[in-house]
Formats: C-alpha cells, structure tokens, sequence
C-alpha cells in the first residue's frame, strides 16, 4: 500500500505510479534471458576494414566534419572513484600496518610515478608535517594512503574518476576530464572549429567540474585551436528505481521508500536530451597521454566514417521507398543492405510480398544507427557483441552482458566464454532520422532487459533493479555495427595501480 507520503515523494521525483507497478512486476517475473544466435567474429558480424578501406573511412569522416552538422562528445562521468581504491581502504582498515598483499607493495614502490604525487605530498606535509619519504622510512604507510583517500587529505576516495590526476606531462597535469577535451579537439570538432562536449556528471560533484573547466579552458582552446562548449547533466530523479525486500514488498527505511539509481541505462535520457547529428561515447577513464592518442584518434575517425557511409546508404534507400517509384530488383537490393551491411536478418522476409517487405525495410532502417568499436578479447571485463534474437524474430547485432546470457544452458555458456571479441564503450551513434528530425531515443529502449542486482541497506538485504543499460537494451532497437579496433585504443583505469601501466606514464 501506497501512502500520501508515498505518493508525494514520488511527484517530487516525476515518477508515476504506474511506472512503479510495472518496477514490481520486474521484480516478481524477472527478466527473460536474450536468445542468441551467435557471437559475433570477423566471420559473423565483425568488420575488419584494410588498410585502403580505413583512409576512406577516416576521409569520409574529415569531410563530414567540414558540413554544418553538430558532432557532440557525451561521456558519461558520475561515478564515484571509490572502487579505483578499494584495496587501498582495506588496506587502511587492515589489521596490519605494512604492505603486505602484491597490490599494496606495488603502490608503495612506484609512489613517485602517480601523476597526483606532488599534491599527495603536501597534503601528508599538511597533515602530519612530515614529505611521504619520511613517512614511509618510518614506516606509517597508512599516514599517505589517509592523505590520499580522505577528506582531510586530497580526498580522492569520494572524488568522481574525471577530477582525478591521471597523467604527468613536462608542463603539468591531466586529469581525465582534460584528456577528453584533448580528444575532442582532435576528432570531433565541428565546422568552425567547434567542440561541443556534454559530461554526465553527480549533482554534488558539479561545481568541481565547472571549476575544473573554467580553469583550463583558455589554455586548451588556445592550444588546440578550437572553440569549446562544454555542457554537463545529470542523471535524473524520475530514472531511480524503487528498491523491494526478499518478498517484493517496498523496502522502507524510517518508514520511507528507498529509491536507488537506475544504472548507467538512466543516462539514455540525458543523451536524448542533446541536440547533435552525431554522439561519440566514451567512459571518463578510458583515456591515454598524447604520445599514445594517435591510435585513438584514427580509430574515432575510422568508427565515425563506417557510421557516416552507412547512414548516407540508408537515407538514399529511404528516400527511394518513400517515393514509390522502385523495381522489385531495389527492393531486393535494400534488404541485401539491411541483411550484409546492418547484419539485421529476418528469416520471414522470403514470405513477404514487395508491398509487406518494403513496409518492413522502411520500419528497419528508420532508426538510429551506432557503429561500435570491439577490441579482442584479452580477458578484460565487459560485454561482448553477438547476434542476438528480437521480439519481432529478426536477428541483429548486440552488446550484451553475461547477466543477459543463460549461463546454465552449456550452448549459451560457451558461445559467451568463445567470444573472440569485447566490447571498450567505444560508440559513434546517428541519432537524426532521413528527413533531419531527432529520433525518440525512449522508443528504441527494450524494457526486458534489465536486471535485478543484491544489496543492502543498514544491515538489511534488498532488491534493486538496474535499467536497461545504455548500450544494451537502451540501444537494442538501433541499427548495430561492430567494427574491430586495436587494444591499444582500450586502456581503462579500474584501480589506482592501473596509472603504473605504460600506458598512463
């Protein structure tokens, strides 16, 4: 049963209560697993593009950038640095005082290389009057990990990933935030130079963000010759999910509803919210210094002229069934399109008279579009890009991950555990249909396919439901490319002794 207060909390967040009973009927179902056809590979589904086809694409995209069309950068950048640090606040909790794991022994050797070393040694001078080398001969190791992590100190155990010092250059610092400014500036200017760049950010990390970039804005407009916009959004209230008990019964706390954040599938409103042709997607810790971006850049460039070439074919063929005037030969010829180059299959079509089958095409290349970078799978985490089955029958790319695979079925099992390819979050997306009007990114979402995650609250346990994710099922209904990129484009930071690789140094 519902309460005023109930019903008053949930008009302050925009969420109805019709969307409420359809979170608890989630809960009580479940989600069905997606039913694959395979994984995807160079051999189904996976474009490998030679040498002369990569300059093609590449000018393709230089062109494109020349036109009157808004190209925005979105990165989503809300979340929490804490678990970059997780071993560190055990370490800090710990009932020992010296390194002692492989982990904690590596940090402390290698202190010196941590781009945020210098402002972590006046934060140790500003708290124990003591340089991090005099605090570690003398062995209070947990002194610099509590100027490191706390409030006291530089606090980056609270901070978001995008504030954090990542890399050390010859003339100062770059946080995350920074380098995807670099980056932009590099393959996702506009004409005139411009670079629009939209963060996702917490709301009590916003004004740290605007202060980072009113701070070095100037010097990188100047430096890279470019004209910035940079805007920033957050998730919104109405995308929280309500939180149930072991029974499906509304989880209170003091008597209140407990809402939780609907995952990173929320943001598909802030993405919709943008005005832009084309959106590159990217997370705020997949970035390298500048003597690694070349790779980087020309794979952006790459990803966005397949992403371009593509939609040019598919407005064309829209704008040529729109008029009627077409033989049974071009009608063929699109669903080949649809079949070879957008890997979207239905095997009903054979049944379909040119009159059905067009109304079909029409329906399948009238949305929008994405073109997906895939690296190979060196047993990093993360989704993989397969050939997945649709609620209309038909069989189209997908990035999907393992909580959306029966694993108890040993056929499904595998085809995950083979997969020779996964996916970095490397996304260029056409979110304008043929005639120049933005889709409603709502209506490509499929609701089955989010999921159900364990948590607790005060000691006691609950159910949270965890949208459809941003690029699965809030992208499931788009029309799906995979193209393979390098490894060397793919260098995430997921704990702090990640910035001792090369590749952050």
């Amino acid at each position: 049963m519902m309460t005023p207060q109930d019903k008053e909390l949930l008009a302050r967040k925009g969420i109805t209560e019709i969307q409420i009973a359809e979170q608890l009927t989630c809960f009580r179902k479940g989600f069905p697993y997606l039913k694959l056809h395979a994984a995807a590979s160079p051999e189904k589904g996976i474009l490998v593009p030679q040498s002369d086809e990569e300059k093609y694409y590449v000018d393709s995209w230089e062109r494109y950038t020349r036109t009157d069309k808004t190209i925005v950068k979105f990165v989503p950048a809300s979340g929490a640095a804490s678990r970059m640090f997780k071993d560190l606040f055990e370490f800090l909790s710990a009932d020992y005082t010296q390194p002692t794991t492989a982990f904690e022994f590596a940090f402390f050797k290698h202190i010196d290389k941590f781009a945020f070393y210098d402002d972590l040694d006046d934060a140790c001078f500003g708290m124990e009057e003591k340089h991090i080398s005099e605090l570690l001969s003398e062995g209070n190791f947990k002194a610099v990990v509590a100027a490191l992590l706390t409030e006291k100190g530089l606090n980056y155990g609270a901070l978001p990933k995008g504030l954090l010092k990542f890399h050390r250059y010859e003339n100062g610092v770059r946080t995350p935030l920074e380098e995807h400014l670099v980056e932009a500036a590099l393959y996702a200017t506009g004409k005139g130079n411009r670079a629009n760049v939209h963060f996702t950010v917490s709301a009590e990390h916003r004004a740290l963000f605007n202060a980072l970039v009113k701070e070095k804005i100037a010097a990188y407009s100047k430096e890279y010759a470019v004209e910035y916009n940079i805007t920033f959004s957050e998730q919104k209230p109405g995308t929280d999910t309500i939180a149930v008990d072991m029974n499906n019964e509304f989880f209170r706390d003091g008597g209140k509803l407990v809402f939780r954040p609907g995952g990173h599938g929320a943001l598909i409103e802030n993405l919709n919210d943008l005005d832009a042709d084309i959106l590159f997607i990217k997370n705020i810790d997949n970035v390298v210094p500048d003597r690694l971006k070349a790779d980087t850049v020309r794979y952006k460039k790459l990803l966005a002229g397949v992403l371009i070439q593509l939609q040019e074919q598919a407005f064309e063929y829209l704008e040529l069934l729109d008029s009627g005037r077409y033989t049974h030969e071009q009608v063929l010829e699109v669903l080949q399109f649809l079949q070879k180059k957008l890997f979207c299959k239905n095997p009903e079509t054979k049944n379909l008279e040119d009159v059905e089958l067009v109304i079909y095409l029409r329906n399948k290349l009238n949305r929008p579009m994405r073109v997906c970078g895939m690296v190979k799978n060196v047993g990093e985490p993360g989704g993989g890009p397969f050939l997945a089955y649709n609620q209309d029958g038909t069989i189209s790319s997908q990035i999907l991950e393992s909580s959306q695979i029966d694993m108890a079925d040993p056929q499904k099992k595998e085809m995950f555990e083979q997969g020779t390819h996964f996916n970095p979050v490397d996304l260029v997306c056409a979110v304008r249909d043929y005639k120049g009007h933005k889709f409603d990114l709502a209506n490509y979402v499929d609701k089955s396919t989010g999921f159900i995650s364990y948590k607790s609250k005060n000691g006691k346990e609950l159910k949270a439901l965890e949208l459809p994710g941003l690029w699965n099922g809030s992208m499931s209904d788009w029309n799906t490319v995979f193209v393979e990129v390098p490894l060397t484009t793919f260098n995430p930071v997921k704990t702090v002794n990640d910035l001792l690789r090369d590749q952050h140094q």
